[in-house]
């Protein structure tokens, strides 16, 4: 099998050395040479359009920045899948709007090609460790064929559905996960304005059921410790909040947490937070509040 992978970013480029790691063949696209070049390093080969990547492979995976780069990328007369092998799949793993993959999927169909969605869920350390999850969607011989590839970048498969499912579920996740980060920022800040100690907060915090996995795993790591190089940025978080509240307006779900937290990061993002690791946030908050910002001390 000869993979395809498109998308050499925060989670694409550790996810693709990964199966270059574990023996799988792959051909690279990517704006960024640099990225290009660190897979070429561990043996992959490249291609300088993404529909030659799709001419050469069998499986054709895109790990792409939003629904617009997605379908610049494989739809159209020039697109990847115009280009794709008889009988090859393609599995995006990109946060996109639900009417983009229905898109994909149509277009697979009408070509005779397989398609999966399968966006990942945890965070850039884990998919550096092979420790990924995946919300997939595909029919079940779709996704038997992909399947090999993510089990060697992660340890967590989850077959939601029809295609189509994995990127819903995606925005579940995506509500809950990117949501907390806001209620974090603004628990930190009370904290700080308070005049407690953060260390004993965040105790009290992880025995009780307010504690959630942004606060207990991701952010000792990051915001509370200084570090906001980005493993996911604030500008894809506001985008993802933007592609929630839309699916759930166009489901006639009402959202009204979901548009708070769009609008917390719309201000972070207009204050220059917009490259910053998303629990950054608590750092904007309590700026905004006019208190010091939340950092452990160090042992």
């Amino acid at each position: 099998m000869e993979v395809g992978f498109i998308g050499l970013g925060v989670m694409g480029r550790p996810m693709a050395s990964n199966l270059c790691r574990k023996g799988f063949r792959l051909v690279v696209n990517d704006i960024n040479q640099a990225a290009v070049q660190e897979l070429e390093g561990l043996q992959a080969s490249s291609a300088p359009t993404p529909g030659e990547v799709a001419q050469r492979c069998d499986v054709l995976v895109t790990m792409l920045p939003n629904s617009t780069i997605v379908r610049q990328v494989l739809l159209g007369p020039d697109g990847a899948m115009a280009q794709a092998r008889k009988g090859a799949v393609v599995m995006d793993m990109s946060t996109v709007s639900p009417e983009t993959t229905d898109a994909l999927a149509a277009e697979a169909r009408a070509r005779g090609i397989g398609f999966v969605d399968a966006p990942v869920g945890r965070l850039a350390a884990h998919a550096a460790r092979g420790e990924s999850l995946f919300m997939v969607g595909g029919e079940e011989a779709d996704v038997a064929r992909v399947r090999p590839l993510l089990e060697a970048m992660g340890t967590t498969i989850f077959h939601c559905g029809p295609a189509g499912s994995g990127t819903r579920t995606k925005l579940v996740n995506n509500f809950l996960a990117v949501s907390l980060c806001q209620l974090n920022a603004e628990a930190l800040a009370l904290s700080q304005g308070l005049g407690l100690q953060l260390e004993r907060t965040l105790d009290v915090l992880y025995g009780t059921t307010a504690t959630n996995g942004q606060l207990k795993i991701n952010w000792p790591d990051k915001v509370l410790k200084g570090d906001l190089t980005p493993g996911f940025a604030i500008d894809l978080a506001h985008k993802d909040l933007s592609l929630i509240v839309e699916a759930a307006n166009a489901a006639r779900v009402p959202m009204p947490l979901a548009a708070a937290a769009r609008e917390a990061f719309s201000s972070a993002r207009a204050r220059g937070y917009g490259d910053k690791d998303f629990s950054a946030m608590a750092d904007a908050h309590c700026e905004t509040a006019g208190v010091a910002k939340p950092r452990l001390s160090s042992k």
